[in-house]
């Protein structure tokens, strides 16, 4: 990748982090950066599940973009894995520079490694940008998916 440093996280980045996560329409709505305990206990739980990775891009020591990947395994398909791919965030003065398209092919040649069948995401339905850097990077909106509140 273009002189970045893909890691996974640690609880250093959360302030970084949550900073791309306000620094978003939807974002802003849902997210707290005044409370960071609950985003730490989200990474100390991720780090220790081998099947769940929030990983972190930097470049000359700046967080820059960050997406989570998880691996999970079902019966379907021949009782193939798939990754899924969520929370995918650049921040914002580098957003169109390809620095999306770079993560996102790392996470499909990552699950490529991991034996996975095919690779998925969610997004947002008002993301119609979102919508169409997706689709050119070759995925095909498939499916219709649900969400109840808890």
């Amino acid at each position: 990748m273009s002189g970045l440093t893909l890691r996974d996280v640690t609880p250093a980045d959360v302030p970084a982090l949550v900073a791309m996560l306000v620094d978003d329409p939807l974002g802003a709505t849902r997210e707290s950066p005044d409370d960071l305990a609950p985003y730490l206990d989200a990474v100390d739980a991720i780090s220790t599940d081998p099947n769940n990775r929030v990983l972190v891009a930097e470049r000359d020591g700046e967080v820059i973009a960050t997406m989570q990947l998880t691996y999970l395994r079902g019966l379907g398909r021949r009782g193939a894995s798939r990754a899924q791919i969520e929370a995918v965030r650049v921040r914002s003065d580098l957003r169109g520079s390809g620095l999306g398209s770079e993560l996102i092919g790392w996470a499909v040649d990552e699950a490529r490694r991991q034996g996975c069948a095919l690779v998925q995401l969610t997004s947002d339905a008002s993301r119609e940008g979102a919508h169409r850097f997706y689709e050119r990077l070759g995925f095909t909106a498939s499916h219709v998916g649900f969400k109840l509140a808890l």
